[in-house]
């Protein structure tokens, strides 16, 4: 595994300019910013996240306003109380995808994000508090108590919404797979141990978050 500096010089070397490199890369909110984020815009993230995987994502982003009108402004305290009806209801409203199951996992996370907020005192505070060093561990309580929020959903739930979060795309795999810190995408949770293991070595090294040192990875491979 090289420094971080020489995979900074792979991604200057592909696109240029430290200034070009500088303009993709974006920064992550600050806890102060994430625990001003109100809980039903976490749970409006949480929705577009997983009715995006797999999915055409510009025509969620189209559709979003009648995602918004159709599940209550997202607010979790209704969503969480949908019963069978508004599920049914749901299926037809030609406004969203009518995904059944996707849209039964909302309501799941409307329960989960209520009840994170009222242990934490808002989805925000808990995220703000999480250390981005346990990306893993994070992802691991929203796939046991979320729905449909595990593996690449949920990071990009988390990059999307402003946490600090790495995300293992296709161009960051290959990079981890050129530095040896894997040697194939990882599935396993001993795999991402090694993958939060490289970031937190590089995030320490470099000074960058997080979510800079997964983007120049990605930059580094072409």
């Amino acid at each position: 595994m090289r420094a971080f500096s020489e995979i900074e010089a792979l991604a200057i070397q592909h696109h240029g300019s430290r200034e070009v490199i500088a303009e993709k890369l974006t920064r992550p909110k600050t806890g102060d910013e994430l625990r001003a984020i109100p809980d039903d815009r976490w749970l409006s993230g949480m929705t577009q996240a997983v009715f995006s995987a797999g999915f055409v994502w510009k025509v969620i982003q189209a559709k979003w306003e009648g995602f918004e009108a159709a599940f209550d402004g997202f607010d979790p305290g209704k969503v969480a109380l949908y019963s069978d009806d508004d599920i049914a209801r749901l299926v037809s409203d030609e406004r969203i995808v009518r995904n059944g199951q996707k849209i039964t996992a909302t309501v799941k996370n409307a329960q989960f994000v209520q009840e994170i907020a009222s242990e934490h005192g808002g989805f925000g505070s808990f995220l703000a508090d999480w250390p981005a060093s346990d990306q893993t561990g994070l992802l691991e309580v929203f796939a046991k108590r979320g729905s449909r929020l595990g593996g690449s959903t949920g990071q990009y739930f988390l990059r999307f919404s402003g946490w600090d979060a790495f995300i293992v795309s296709g161009d960051v795999v290959k990079a981890l797979i050129r530095e040896g810190v894997i040697d194939k995408p990882p599935t396993s949770k001993g795999a991402m141990a090694k993958v939060q293991a490289a970031f937190n070595q590089w995030t320490e090294e470099s000074g960058r978050s997080q979510s800079e040192v997964s983007r120049m990875l990605a930059l580094s491979v072409g």
